[in-house]
């Protein structure tokens, strides 16, 4: 990804990162730790006990007003008039040809107050889309400066979070919010996350942030908690088949390109993109993103193509090692033709041709 011009920008946590010795790197113009003890501890810390992570990069959009429902049904692919106080949802930010401006969540506080939650290395161009693109009665406020957001993700999640907050976990069912207090300050404890297993994303005021990662850390160690980097975000994403913007969604291809007609809800009324989408869903589209599993050692990455008798048939988006299930995976979109479960092809690794086949996804689901 390349990172915008200038100094980088640092989260609230930035400090606790290097004294706890991790491994910064540049990521979307910002200082991010990459990882702490390693790639692989970490992953699988988050699979079988927990994980924290900072994500105080991510960015928020607020909508208030009457025309705040509006603003964002006009907006998002997915339907949020579905959406009860307290839901969240994901949902796609359009182009006109139904491409991504960027993937996002949808938060309802109530009738007239909505929240998104967006990519780090989008949040400018979002909230400029956004504004450029609602008119009526509603307020868009970009909060991301005002926002830190801790994820804690993991088997234990519920048991370590618990000890810090009077909110009942147990009572926020999966993609639902709880607003209360978290060691004793206002939050917003939302039971969502990035790694296909249960947790939560707790957002608080920054000055909160080192006192809440601090205390996260001291009430999980007896459960295996560890500080995660991006490197372990990345892997367990990839293993639960969700996206990443900049790699496997883009404003090059649609939503249904991306297998995720599940958020397109055509039926909603008009929105950005609405009618492209509509065309391609009634044509059907040429090329599809699928998971495959590569045979051996072979490891795919991110713009090598793939191949079928020779022939080019598309390219792969995200790849690596599968360190919950032990052998290397990718996504990538292939001509519609070759996309059934099944299908075999090669992925040119150095010119070399490797063997591959398309699986059913997620690769990694957790067990409920």
């Amino acid at each position: 990804m390349s990172a915008p011009e200038g100094p980088l920008k640092q989260t609230p946590l930035n400090a606790v990162h290097r004294q706890m010795g991790a491994k910064m790197v540049p990521f979307g113009g910002w200082d991010m730790p990459v990882q702490y003890r390693g790639i692989l501890d970490e992953h699988k810390a988050v699979r079988g006990a927990a994980g924290i992570f900072d994500v105080s990069h991510m960015g928020e959009v607020e909508f208030r007003g009457p025309a705040a429902l509006e603003a964002v049904q006009r907006l998002t692919s997915n339907d949020a008039s579905r959406l009860a106080v307290g839901q969240v949802q994901y949902s796609a930010l359009t182009t006109e040809a139904g491409t991504f401006v960027d993937d996002l969540t949808v938060y309802k506080f109530a009738d007239d107050h909505y929240m998104t939650t967006v990519n780090a290395s989008n949040i400018d161009k979002d909230f400029a889309w956004m504004r450029d693109h609602t008119k009526g009665n509603v307020e868009i406020r970009n909060q991301s400066d005002e926002t830190a957001l801790i994820a804690l993700q993991g088997p234990k999640a519920v048991e370590i979070l618990q000890k810090l907050t009077p909110v009942d976990l147990n009572a926020i069912k999966y993609y639902w919010f709880a607003r209360g207090k978290v060691l004793g300050q206002d939050g917003i404890v939302s039971r969502t996350g990035y790694t296909g297993e249960d947790g939560f994303e707790v957002y608080l005021p920054p000055q909160h942030a080192a006192a809440l990662w601090n205390a996260l850390m001291e009430a999980g160690r007896p459960f295996g908690l560890l500080p995660c980097g991006l490197g372990a975000r990345d892997t367990l994403r990839l293993e639960a088949k969700m996206a990443l913007y900049g790699n496997d969604i883009d404003d090059r291809h649609t939503v249904l390109e991306a297998d995720l007609g599940w958020i397109l809800k055509l039926e909603k009324g008009e929105f950005i993109g609405k009618p492209a989408l509509a065309k391609q869903k009634a044509e059907g589209v040429r090329r599809r993103l699928v998971g495959f599993e590569m045979a051996g050692r072979g490891i795919a990455r991110s713009h090598y193509k793939i191949v079928k008798n020779g022939q080019p048939i598309g390219e792969v988006t995200s790849g690596g090692p599968a360190p919950w299930l032990n052998r290397n995976i990718g996504l990538g979109y292939v001509a519609v033709e070759h996309s059934a479960v099944g299908t075999e092809f090669d992925v040119l690794i150095r010119d070399n041709p490797v063997p591959a086949r398309v699986v059913p996804t997620p690769f990694y689901k957790r067990k409920r």
